[in-house]
């Protein structure tokens, strides 16, 4: 959709969100940019945001709906597009991150710095991580020999690689289907950050909380690059004044004191169990981590180098702590 400069009308933005607007990710990752958006381009533009799958109910056909023209911008969970984001397994790397902050710092700068293939035909408007996911359980499961033989929901080939390592028996899930299938038994536990806990009804079946940190999800607010190019040049200074590190710090402000708020429920929940794993626990699990890791990289020298990459990023941050 190309749009003429001289248009009299506000032009109308239409951003594709497949849940509701009570949920943590739309708080954190949509809102905050929109309405900013929306308050400094009135006149110009206005963004008006469809939510429920309104604009398409499939949550892995959102970077398709963008380049189709049903929507201009979506909420994209880039796990459940992993052909077309291939390179962000690397945002998904088992114990490479070690908080949500760290995650989204090098996510952004790989955007940035065009490092990851996928986004030819997109302007990035938010790249997010949520926390790394831990284990929530309807049977005790409090150590890493208590996986042995769990059936445990996961988003992504590195989770899975490394529940497989430590006994489990990872299960594909999409989060909506967590809580049905914790309930009839289909699963015993998901790996999942804290606010789907609440967003998605988890915790209602889940009663153990194993905080064993994984990985994170990669998150991202996308818009069609050919609409965004088509915009008058003060209508995309402003989109990309409230997009990159701007949008990242809101998400992050957002997301955290969310789910520090859920962390703090569950803790002081008598009925639930909250632990920490052991030092010999976090030993092990971090070895298999960095087991999975190496493998990766062994795969191609663009995911060699895509490693090489974040750990230095990572080495230079951590330093300047």
């Amino acid at each position: 959709m190309l749009i003429s400069a001289s248009a009299a009308e506000p032009v109308k933005l239409k951003l594709a969100f497949p849940s509701s607007d009570r949920s943590t990710s739309y708080l954190a990752a949509v809102k905050p940019f929109v309405d900013a958006v929306n308050a400094e381009a009135r006149g110009l533009i206005d963004i008006e945001t469809y939510f429920s799958g309104v604009l398409g109910k499939d949550p892995a056909e959102q970077p398709q709906l963008v380049l189709d023209g049903a929507a201009d911008i979506a909420y994209v969970v880039t796990g459940l597009t992993r052909n077309r984001f291939a390179d962000n397994a690397i945002i998904e790397m088992p114990g490479l991150f070690t908080s949500m902050r760290e995650s989204v710092a090098v996510f952004n700068r790989l955007v940035a710095s065009n490092a990851l293939q996928g986004y030819d035909d997109y302007t990035v408007i938010g790249a997010y991580v949520t926390e790394p996911e831990t284990i929530h359980s309807k049977i005790p499961i409090t150590s890493l020999n208590d996986l042995k033989g769990k059936r445990i929901r996961v988003n992504n080939p590195g989770e899975a690689a490394a529940l497989e390592k430590l006994g489990a028996q990872p299960v594909f899930l999409q989060v909506t289907k967590i809580s049905e299938a914790i309930g009839n038994g289909r699963i015993d536990g998901a790996l999942v950050p804290p606010s789907p806990l609440v967003d998605y009804g988890v915790k209602r079946v889940a009663t153990y909380h194993y905080l064993l940190g994984i990985s994170g999800a990669p998150l991202m607010v996308l818009m069609n690059r050919k609409t965004f190019n088509g915009l008058p040049k003060s209508a995309q200074a402003i989109i990309l004044k409230y997009s990159g590190e701007w949008a990242a710090a809101r998400f992050m402000d957002t997301y955290e004191a969310a789910e520090n708020s859920i962390m703090r429920e569950l803790k002081s929940d008598p009925k639930r169990q909250v632990i920490m794993p052991s030092p010999s626990d976090l030993d092990a699990a971090n070895a298999v981590f960095a087991a999975i890791a190496n493998d990766w990289a062994s795969k191609s020298e663009r995911n060699a180098e895509l490693l090489k990459t974040v750990r230095n990023e990572l080495t230079k941050m951590r330093s300047t702590r």
